[in-house]
């Protein structure tokens, strides 16, 4: 009785596996883009299971300068990565070093990815919410200042499987 049951929970998961699988295939009509997954229908797929996200928002620096430092380390071995951005002299540099360690973890940690093949598959840094403040200036003026955040996401992938940055 225990088996049939297990049996026949089995091949419902399957089937539903392949439910989301088509919903997942298929295009919005107008929009052309694939169908949004929750996190539990992208779990049950595995997709993201081959890489190691960190993903840091409301950094106080601005996405200008996290883009200069990105540029350095995107494509590169990871042990590369962590050697240009601590003899970086810039100052994302520091911060990138945190969520490089960050992604490594969970590559390692929740998706048992080889430490040794990861490369730095993907990193970009968008804008975030501009904090705007008052300089008082001379004779009675004021000087808008704008103090930048900016949202960073940093992939790490294994050298031999998915896509690979050229």
């Amino acid at each position: 009785m225990a088996k049939e049951a297990a049996l026949k929970e089995r091949s419902e998961s399957t089937t539903q596996k392949q439910k989301l699988a088509e919903l997942y295939s298929v295009n919005h009509k107008k929009s052309k883009k694939p169908a949004r997954l929750t996190k539990r229908e992208r779990k049950s797929l595995g997709i993201g299971k081959d890489e190691g996200r960190a993903i840091l928002r409301y950094a106080r620096i601005s996405s200008r300068k996290v883009k200069i430092v990105i540029d350095l380390i995107i494509g590169k071995a990871l042990d590369e990565a962590y050697a240009i951005l601590k003899h970086s002299p810039k100052a994302a540099s520091e911060i990138l070093l945190k969520l490089l360690k960050s992604a490594e973890s969970n590559a390692v940690n929740n998706n048992d990815l080889n430490r040794d093949e990861l490369f730095v598959a993907e990193a970009y840094a968008n804008q975030g919410p501009t904090l705007k403040r008052i300089r008082p200036r001379a004779r009675g003026s004021a000087n808008r200042i704008r103090k930048r955040t900016s949202h960073i996401t940093l992939v790490l992938r294994e050298r031999n499987k998915g896509k690979e940055v050229e």
